[in-house]
């Protein structure tokens, strides 16, 4: 089962929280600037010797001051219209994160809503990639903990209806 809460990310005791990044992992806006800022700044110097990441990949950092012991972060695509691979790549970024996961023994781990807020992807078509790659991996990893993280009412109840959806 896929659990989803309304709430920060930053301050979920997990292994691990995903870090819906840009290409140079070194900060930026929304869920990126929070964790960032919580992590404090050995994160970006870790960050600065990773020299970036592609769209749809994931790099795997420490926790710094975060209660999660590891981040990782991924680069979702911008979105563009649905014709420039948006969703295949989104799907990809769920991917590399549970490779990392898988590769880090990590047993529990926190996604937040990947490329819905500056990048713009609508949200209920990356809840259902998102729910996809969640079950997907879930379906051969059921004692992973795997949690969807909503930074507000409306992802939520966006999120909550494409879960329904999924069931």
């Amino acid at each position: 089962m896929i659990n989803m809460i309304k709430g920060d990310i930053t301050t979920l005791k997990v292994d691990a929280i995903v870090n819906a990044a840009n290409n140079s992992l070194l900060g930026g806006d929304g869920v990126d600037g929070a964790i960032h800022r919580a992590a404090g700044p050995g994160l970006v110097e870790e960050c600065r010797k990773l020299g970036g990441c592609p769209t749809g990949e994931a790099r795997i950092t420490k926790g710094y001051r975060l209660p999660a012991e590891w981040i990782i972060h991924t680069i979702g695509p911008i979105w563009l219209g649905g014709s420039n691979e948006e969703d295949r790549l989104l799907s990809m970024c769920y991917k590399s994160c549970f490779e990392l996961v898988e590769q880090n023994g990590i047993t529990s781990v926190a996604f937040p809503s990947i490329s819905t807020g500056a990048y713009g992807f609508p949200i209920e078509r990356a809840g259902r990639i998102a729910f996809k790659e969640m079950c997907n991996f879930k379906s051969n990893h059921e004692s992973i903990e795997v949690i969807a993280v909503c930074f507000n009412d409306h992802v939520y109840d966006c999120y909550r209806k494409v879960m329904k959806e999924t069931r």
